[in-house]
């Protein structure tokens, strides 16, 4: 079986046992997603839901954010970590995208990687779940490679939701240090899984 034939398998399977692809953040506004997924970075969503409607019922305007005390968001966005370097992305950001942008979210890759804190697996979702482009988020050590491969292997209109049910399916069954590889419908084709049996 190739790799692309296995992805095609691994997008079926993942289309049938997650069909609703959503995004864990709840923030549907372009800049507050992008800056819910920035404080998404080494923390829970769940966390980044609980600090995102307090951060943005304190600073409800792009332009509350951009000229804010940073001092003040750091104690808002403490609980997600690295709270000095969120912050300061925070309020830099939201500058850049007044000043370089109109106050609007760029929708390619190239434009978003520009903005302080923001990197392809951020960029990517923003320029999928915002803009509906063809995207692979990919959160490993190496996302340029891993993203280059996967948009290789992906039917590009469903590489955006294959990413996201694959989240979902890492909560839920392939936990990194625990997989519950019996009860994952991907089983009969996971190299991982074959090699232990």
């Amino acid at each position: 079986m190739t790799k692309k034939q296995k992805a095609a398998l691994a997008v079926a399977a993942l289309e049938k046992e997650y069909p609703d692809a959503l995004c864990s953040l709840k923030e549907k506004e372009p800049y507050r997603l992008l800056i819910a997924v920035r404080l998404s970075a080494q923390c829970t969503d769940a966390r980044v839901n609980l600090v995102t409607p307090v951060l943005f019922e304190r600073f409800p305007t792009l332009e509350s954010l951009a000229f804010a005390d940073v001092a003040e968001v750091e104690e808002i966005v403490h609980p997600c970590g690295f709270f000095r370097a969120k912050a300061n992305d925070i309020v830099s950001m939201s500058r850049m995208l007044i000043e370089k942008y109109d106050s609007k979210v760029p929708d390619t890759i190239e434009e978003l990687v520009k903005l302080p804190g923001v990197g392809r697996k951020t960029a990517n979702l923003i320029v999928g779940d915002v803009y509906g482009k063809p995207a692979v988020v990919a959160d490993t050590k190496d996302p340029a490679k891993v993203e280059k491969e996967l948009k290789a292997l992906l039917d590009p209109k469903k590489s955006n939701d294959f990413c996201h049910r694959c989240v979902l399916h890492g909560r839920a069954v392939c936990i990194a240090r625990r997989p519950n590889c019996p009860a994952c419908v991907m089983n009969g084709f996971c190299s991982y899984y074959l090699k232990q049996k």
